[in-house]
Formats: C-alpha cells, structure tokens, sequence
C-alpha cells in the first residue's frame, strides 16, 4: 500500500493540534513540557493520558492507546485510517493526495453504501406518502405525527415484498453485493439478494454529518421482532451512534434527553424538544455515554419504570458516572412514556416534568424499597441495610449529609447510628476498591497478550526487541547497523517482528523515522502499542550498549530455541555494567 507523503502528514498533524483537539473532549492541564488529562477512550477520575506536543502525540498509560490526531479521529469517530485522514483534511481545508488502489476500493464501497441507504431512504418515504399501501401513513397519523415531523424525520414504510427496494436500486445502477453490503438487502443460502425490510415503518438513522448510515424499522402488527434494526456494515456500528443525535447536537439546551425508543424520540422532538435521542436497539453503551458527553453537559434518562426499565435505567447512570456526566430521572405518572404524556398532559406538563426529575441517589434510594415489606423487621433491616450501602456510595459529603438526615427522619433510625453504619459501609467500600484493584493489575499481569501473543512464551526476549525498538526510534540512523547486527529473523515474537520491518524500511528509504508515517500500515491496536513502547522509554533513553546486550540475548535465543527467563529493566541493566568491567 502506497503511503501518504511525509510532507502532507507533518502538514496535517501542524493544521490539528492535538492538545486542541484533546480538550474538546476533556479538560487538558499542562505539566511541565507535556499535558495531562482523563483518558476520553475509557473511563477514569484520575488522569492517565499524556499528551507530547512537540511531537503531536499521545499515550494512556492506563488503556494503552496512544498515536497521533489521526489515531484520536479513528477512536473518536469508528472509521479507519484513510477516512479519519480525509476528516482532518476537511477540518484543515486541505487536499487529499491520490489513494491507493485498496484505498479507493475501501473509500468506494463506504460511498457506494452511503448512497445505497440515501436512495433507501428516500424509496420508503415515497412508498409512505404515495404508495398504494397506505397502512404506514395511517400508523404515522394515528400516532399524531404532523406532516412536517414525517418529513423532518424522513419517516418511511417498507411495502410488505421481496424484491421492490432491490429492483428499484438496481435501476439506478447498483450491484447486489453493494446492496448487501449496505444492509439494507440480505442474501439466501442460494443466492438470491432479497429485501430485508418488509411489511414496516421506517425510520433511517442519520449520523452527525447528515449521513443516512442505517434504519429501524417497526412492524405494524404483533408480529415479532417488534423492531428491525440494521446490522454492522462499513458505515454504522449500532454501538457507536444515536438515534436524532443530528438534531440534538443543534438544541440550545445542554441537557440531553435519553428516550428508549424513535417514537418517544419523536413525539418530543416535534413537542419542541430537539435534545432528545435514543439507542437503536440495545442498552446504552460506553461508546454512546461518551457520545452523548461531546455534546451534553447533564442527562435526564426517560426509560419505562418497570423492572426491565429499572435495570436499564442503572446500567445508564453507571455509564454515565464513568464519564462524568451528572444524570436526573425522569419520573413520569399518569402516564407510561413520553409520547403518551405530552398527549395527555401537553408539552407545558412535560417540560415541567423535566426540570423536576430527580437525582440519581433518589432513584437509587426508592429503588432499595423494592420487593421489601418495610412494616416488618425483616424487611426495615433489609431496607436499611440497601439504603446504607447506596449512601456510602455518594462521595460528596454534603450530598451524604442530606440524604443520611431524610433517611433518618423516614426511618425512624437516628441519625448517629445511621452515619456510623454509613462511616464504616465507606471504610469497607475503599479497601474493596483497592483489593479490586490490586486483582485487576495481577489479573492484567497474567492474562494472555492478544497482540503479542509470543511474548508470554519468550519473555525475555520480547523485552530485549523492545529496547531495540526503543532505541530504533530514537537514533534512526542506526538502522543500517542494528540490520545486520540484528536481522529481522532472530525476533521471537512475531509482533516485534513486524514493527521492526516497517521502521527499518521506512529509516532506510527516509534517513530519519516518524512514528506517524507508519500508521497506515498498522491497526489501532498495534500503532498504539508502538506510540506506547516510544512513551515508555522517553525520559531514560537507550543506549548503545544496552542495545549490544539485547542483540546477544536474541542471538543466544536463536541458539537455545527455547522459552527463555524473564529479565527485568535492572537485569538488562546489570548485563551492560558486568559486560563494561569485563572491558
């Protein structure tokens, strides 16, 4: 694969800060030559990511992503090397250079199935409004949707055959496969390319940029499944986007709504509510938590308050905290969800309902209640004994104060017995935390290296290559001389390997080496391992003579042939001094 000149990257990367585009999505404080933050790819309060602007880079120690602004688009926004290129492009005002033949193909296919689900889109809302079958309307129109909210939407219906949509896709030139591809056709066991939409209202998903990229669509009967919704293709991951999110994102109000389903979404929308969105078929995920925190500065959650709504309810709030997005609960009677509300109570009622939705500490509080009779013994010390593990769980002081004073006053229990109860819940809480804790780094310790499966059968040498690597990118110039010192061959662990390869290629084409220009050529996954090998030996650099006793492990391993010890930092280290005496 042709790689991006080195010249248009370097332009690139100095037209998009990286500590810019970091502190859009976290707040970045300086440290010394370098800047700090809360890692925006996992959930963290204390920060782990380092930012190096001199080099426009970055690594989180704690996840282990790291790379460059192209890197930062590709995690951000779910697309692959070339496409987060050309976003920056955009964002810069500058022209892409020609692609590569795999590049074009990739680049075609996403563009051909972007145009396949406009196309779609625009077949079922023709079906809906002028076709025949006129049944999808009328559900519209029964659910008090207004002409211009259908419209606005892009709301459609799926004829109840097999082969309308694809017929009518292939009259504007497109092939079977692409329609596969875009989901929106299926093929049998046999061969044959059907519609995979039948017999259903349509509601086509549009992402940030105003890109049709998938659809739901909702059967008009009992029939099951209630909804249909698009698969994975190379335009959508139903993990990683929202439903009405392109509205929601223009709303005035930082407060977000997190409806459970696209009519709820609607009916609020067309209320006057543009910040209103929803997932698409599943429970909120981490991805769309941190989605929904590039835009929103608090949620109110609106799921159905039966068990089912409860439990979904909570797995949001977690996902949420983990972010650090504040969220409400919206606490609705008379009524089972917003759609029905806002008809019977009007959208005055609902907005009301709104700006009075409860903390998360009181819906985790009433919760403690459920299943419990609180008149008997039993059930007030099993209540009690919820009540005081949710409130250990409040870190602000004065946020724990209140709630421990109303609990009090409900219970009957004083005060005093209730905050001793809650003092010790909070001193079992941390020392839980740090023995969770210490587990997960041990468990880390053990678990098998998906990337770099080789270096649990080789452990010493894995971190002799490391070194070698280190030092690679650090003195590029070297490269002629640690090739023949040191060929490729006597890697034992197959990631190395590869990496060595590409650096030296590049060094020995180049002259000099730039992590970046490397990227195309590598995952995410492996360019952050990379990006965290150069992080990891920034401040104690590698010498010469550290590399000279990484090259004799390797070459003593090609002569054993056999796992060899682990060696620590110090081990290498103490080689280097004994071999000096030696001298």
């Amino acid at each position: 694969m042709a790689r991006l000149p080195e010249e248009f990257l370097q332009r690139l990367r100095d037209a998009n800060d990286i500590v810019d585009m970091f502190r859009s999505y976290a707040e970045v404080k300086k440290r010394g030559r370098t800047y700090v933050c809360c890692c925006p790819f996992h959930s963290e309060k204390t920060p782990s990511c380092t930012i190096y602007p001199e080099n426009q880079s970055f690594f989180c120690f704690g996840c282990g992503v790291g790379g460059d602004s192209v890197t930062f688009v590709r995690k951000m926004e779910n697309v692959g090397y070339m496409d987060a290129v050309q976003i920056l492009a955009q964002r810069a005002g500058m022209q892409l250079p020609a692609r590569s033949p795999d590049e074009e193909r990739t680049a075609n296919l996403r563009r051909r199935c972007l145009e396949i689900n406009r196309e779609t889109a625009n077949f079922y809302y023709m079906q809906l409004v002028k076709g025949e079958d006129k049944r999808g309307l009328q559900y519209f129109l029964q659910r008090q949707l207004r002409p211009e909210t259908i419209k606005k939407y892009g709301l459609g219906f799926a004829p109840d055959a097999w082969n309308l949509l694809r017929d009518h896709l292939r009259s504007k030139g497109y092939h079977e496969n692409e329609m596969v591809a875009a989901g929106v056709c299926r093929q049998s066991e046999k061969g044959n390319v059907y519609d995979y939409f039948r017999n259903r209202v349509m509601f086509p998903i549009v992402d940030t940029k105003g890109s049709v990229i998938a659809f739901g669509g909702r059967v008009l009967d009992d029939s099951k499944p209630k909804y249909l919704n698009t698969n994975d293709t190379p335009v959508f991951n139903k993990g990683k986007n929202l439903f009405s999110l392109n509205f929601a994102k223009n709303a005035s109000s930082t407060t977000f709504l997190l409806a459970e389903g696209y009519m709820d979404v609607i009916a609020v929308n067309q209320a006057g509510f543009d910040n209103v969105v929803a997932t698409l078929g599943t429970a909120i995920t981490p991805d769309q938590a941190r989605l929904i925190a590039q835009y929103a500065k608090e949620v109110v959650i609106s799921y159905d308050s039966d068990g089912a709504g409860q439990a979904a309810t909570q797995r949001a709030m977690n996902h949420f905290a983990d972010v650090g997005l504040p969220c409400r609960i919206l606490k609705m009677e008379g009524a089972k969800d917003p759609d029905e509300f806002i008809k019977k109570f009007g959208r005055d009622r609902f907005r009301m309902l709104i700006d009075q939705a409860g903390d998360v500490n009181l819906f985790q509080l009433e919760r403690c209640k459920q299943g419990l009779d609180t008149d008997t013994e039993i059930g007030k010390t099993e209540y009690l004994r919820r009540v005081v593990q949710v409130l250990s769980e409040i870190e602000n002081d004065l946020q724990r104060e209140v709630y421990i004073s109303r609990i009090s006053h409900e219970s009957g229990i004083r005060k005093e017995v209730l905050l001793a109860q809650v003092t010790e819940a909070i001193k079992k809480h941390r020392y839980g935390e740090k023995r969770r804790t210490f587990r997960a780094i041990e468990s880390q310790s053990l678990q098998r290296d998906e990337l770099n499966p080789d270096a649990k059968l080789f452990p010493r040498e894995s971190k002799a290559e490391e070194r070698i690597l280190a030092y690679l990118m650090q003195y590029p110039e070297d490269c002629e001389m640690l090739w023949q010192r040191i060929p490729p061959e006597l890697f034992r662990t197959e990631f190395h390997r590869k990496l060595y390869v590409r650096i030296c290629t590049f060094c020995k084409e180049t002259g000099s080496f730039d992590a970046s220009a490397v990227q195309e050529e590598l995952t995410v996954e492996e360019f952050s391992r990379l990006i965290g090998i150069s992080a990891r030996y920034r401040d104690t650099r590698v010498t010469r003579n550290v590399v000279e006793e990484c090259a004799d492990v390797l070459h003593q391993a090609q002569q054993r042939i056999t796992p060899g010890e682990d060696m620590s930092d110090d081990d290498l280290l103490q080689l280097v001094a004994s071999r000096k005496q030696k001298k």
